[in-house]
C-alpha cells in the first residue's frame, strides 16, 4: 500500500532496513520505525494544529504502544496521549507521560479507574451512566474534578464491529441531569468515531457521526451543560486539521499520520513522510513461489507487493492474497527468490495486534542508523 511512496519519499529508510537485516541486527518479522522522520512529522503537525487552534493528542497503538517513540513525540510538541485501551494507558503511565484522553475506544475497567484518575488524565470518555457514577465516587474520594467526554452513537452512524458503545441522543438529558448534581465532574465535550472516511481518491468525507456530534452538543447545551470540546478523530493529519476546524472541532488524534501511513498518504504527497517499513526474509520456495516469514500481517493492510534483495538490487514482486481466516506463519510471493533474501514491505498496519518486533532506529536520515531499542508489539523492551 505504501511501498511505492516510501521508495520515492524515504529511500534512506528502505536502505537502512535492508542493511540492518543483512547485518543480522534485526530478525524477520520486524517493523522499523524511522525516529527522525516521526519527530519531523510530529513537529510539523504540532505547528499546523497550533495555527488552527486545534489540540492534538497522539496515539501509539499503530506503532505498538512504543513508550520510547511516545516520549520523543511528547518532546517534539504533541504533549499528551490518547490511549485507545487501558493497557496502553498503563504503558504511558509507566513511562511517566501525560494522558490526554482515556476511555475511547475502550472503557476503563472498574478496578483500574482509581489508579488512572490518581495518575491524572485531562479527559475520560464514557459510554454509560454507570461509568459516570463510578467516576463521581472516585473523584469524591480523591477530592479532584474530572473532565468528561461523552461518546454519542445513533443507529445509522458508521461504527466498526468491536467498537459499539455510547449514548443515544435521547439519553443525553439523563447524563446532563446526573452531572449537574455534582461539581466533581465536568462534561466538557462530545466525541464519536470515525468522523471522516477517505473516498479512496483524494478527499475525506464526513460521516453521519459528525452530525450526531453536532446534535449532541446542542442537546447538552440546552440542558445547561457548557460544551467547550468537540473531539473529531479519524485520519488526523495536515489535510484533516483544517476540516476539524471548519466543522467546529477542537481536538484531533494523530496516529498513522505520525508515520505517514493514513490511507490518504498512499494516494497523496502530504507533508508527513513515510516512517515505517516491515522487514522479513525468504524462508523457502515451493512450486514456483517464495515464502517469507509472517507475523505482522494485518487484514486491512492492503499488502500487495514487496521488495526483495537480488544481488545488488531490489526487485519488486507481488504478494499472493492471504485469507483472513489463517495464521500468517508465512506469506507468499508470485515468483521464487533466493533463500535468506531480505524482504521489505510497507502497508497499513496496527502493530499492537501483531506478534512482530519493533526496531526504533535513529540517524537514518543522516546515513548513520542506530537501533535505540527493539521492542515487542505491545511496547515492552526486548533489548537495546
Amino acid at each position: 500500500m505504501f511501498l511505492d511512496v516510501t521508495t520515492r519519499r524515504n529511500p534512506k529508510l528502505i536502505e537502512a532496513a535492508v542493511n540492518l537485516h543483512q547485518e543480522g541486527l534485526i530478525l524477520p518479522d520486524t517493523y522499523i520505525l524511522d525516529l527522525d522522520t516521526i519527530e519531523k512529522n510530529t513537529k510539523s503537525l504540532a505547528r499546523d494544529a497550533k495555527e488552527q487552534e486545534i489540540e492534538l493528542f497522539y496515539m501509539t497503538k499503530q506503532f505498538g504502544r512504543n513508550p520510547y517513540v511516545a516520549q520523543k513525540i511528547h518532546d517534539a510538541g504533541i504533549e499528551k496521549a490518547v490511549v485507545v485501551d487501558f493497557k496502553e494507558a498503563l504503558v504511558m503511565m509507566e513511562q511517566g507521560l501525560p494522558l490526554g484522553n482515556v476511555g475511547h475506544l475502550v472503557q476503563i475497567p472498574q478496578q483500574l479507574l482509581k489508579k488512572i484518575m490518581s495518575y491524572g488524565t485531562e479527559f475520560i470518555t464514557i459510554y454509560s451512566l454507570e461509568a459516570l457514577l463510578q467516576i463521581i465516587v472516585i473523584a469524591t474520594e480523591l477530592a479532584i474534578k474530572q473532565k468528561i467526554l461523552i461518546k454519542v452513537i445513533e443507529p445509522d452512524d458508521q461504527i466498526y464491529e468491536g467498537q459499539f458503545g455510547g449514548f443515544h441522543l435521547a439519553e443525553l438529558a439523563s447524563v446532563a441531569e446526573l452531572a449537574n448534581e455534582t461539581d466533581l465532574v465536568e462534561i466538557a465535550g462530545v466525541t464519536s468515531f470515525p468522523c471522516f472516511l477517505f473516498d479512496g481518491v483524494s478527499q475525506l468525507v464526513p460521516t453521519k457521526n459528525s452530525g450526531t456530534i453536532r446534535a449532541a452538543k446542542e442537546i447538552l447545551q440546552h440542558e445547561g451543560v457548557v460544551i467547550t470540546e468537540v473531539n473529531i478523530p479519524s485520519a488526523t493529519c495536515h489535510k484533516t486539521i483544517p476540516l476539524i476546524k471548519k466543522m467546529g472541532g477542537t481536538q484531533g488524534e494523530p496516529g498513522h499520520a505520525l508515520t505517514g501511513t493514513t490511507p490518504l498518504h498512499a494516494k497523496l504527497d502530504l507533508p508527513e513522510l513515510p516512517a515505517m517499513v516491515y522487514v522479513s526474509e525468504i524462508s523457502h520456495n515451493l512450486d514456483g513461489q517464495a515464502y517469507f516469514y509472517g507475523g505482522g500481517y494485518y487484514r486491512r493492510g492492503n499488502l500487495g507487493s514487496v521488495l526483495i534483495t537480488e544481488e545488488d538490487e531490489l526487485l519488486k514482486d507481488d504478494v499472493i492474497p492471504f485469507s483472513n481466516e489463517n495464521i500468517d506463519y508465512y506469506l507468499a510471493t508470485a515468483q521464487e527468490h533466493a533463500v535468506g533474501s531480505t524482504v521489505i514491505a510497507a502497508f497499513r498496519t496496527q502493530i499492537f495486534v501483531t506478534r512482530s518486533d519493533v526496531a526504533v532506529v535513529s540517524g537514518i536520515q543522516k546515513g548513520m542508523p542506530k537501533i535505540e531499542g527493539i521492542y515487542d508489539s505491545l511496547g515492552n523492551l526486548i533489548r537495546r
